[in-house]
């Protein structure tokens, strides 16, 4: 099994999560945030790169050893998928978030065949929508997901109720409530701060700051 600090604390190290509970993000959907988390920062590391690879690679190998190829979803899990089947030695498929509307109207890039095992691979879980389209996506096209990984996860019922529902095994290298942790032992928050953090959590479509 991986170390979900270990990898919590290589995220910090890479500045890939930012904690900013005082003046949140503005998320797409307009929900205030006081995290924002980008792992594509990560790539840029090449040491914290090579250790989230081969987390991600033990996971793969110890929960999902009957895998017969990996599936990135576009943009962000298409290099962390990528980098997972060179070293586990797989074929890797990537999932767009629609159908081409050019060329060959793919939606699924890569040789794959009806039946095949497939793990999905995230960067990070949210709400779930986007990983649950590319699943979706696979299904469809006649593949079996046995399961997903991703590198960080926000930790929402919302996601967790939607993954159970459809019978997803998954499994995050790290989440938000062990970040949250390492960081008030950083000294990067205070105790009380924390509790309002993890407030954000439940409720987040309708927390306005600390």
């Amino acid at each position: 099994m991986n170390d979900a600090k270990v990898v919590a604390e290589k995220l910090l190290q890479a500045n890939a999560v930012k904690l900013s509970p005082e003046n949140p993000f503005t998320w797409a959907s307009g929900w205030k945030s006081p995290i924002y988390c980008d792992n594509r920062s990560v790539l840029s590391y090449p040491f914290i790169r090579d250790f989230i690879k081969s987390e991600m690679c033990n996971v793969l190998f110890e929960q999902f050893g009957e895998a017969d190829a990996l599936a990135g979803v576009a943009t962000a899990g298409i290099a962390w998928g990528a980098l997972a089947a060179d070293q586990l030695k797989l074929p890797f498929l990537y999932v767009r978030p629609k159908p081409k509307d050019h060329g060959l109207g793919n939606q699924i890039e890569g040789r794959y065949e009806p039946g095949q095992k497939i793990v999905v691979i995230e960067d990070l879980v949210s709400t779930g929508k986007s990983s649950l389209q590319a699943v979706d996506a696979l299904v469809a096209a006649g593949l079996e997901i046995v399961g997903m990984v991703s590198i960080f996860t926000y930790d929402f019922a919302v996601a967790k109720e939607a993954f159970e529902a459809r019978g997803l095994k998954y499994h995050p290298l790290t989440s938000y409530p062990m970040l949250l942790e390492l960081a008030q032992e950083k000294g990067m928050i205070q105790p009380e701060q924390a509790v309002q953090l993890l407030q954000w959590r439940e409720d987040p479509a309708n927390w306005t700051g600390v």
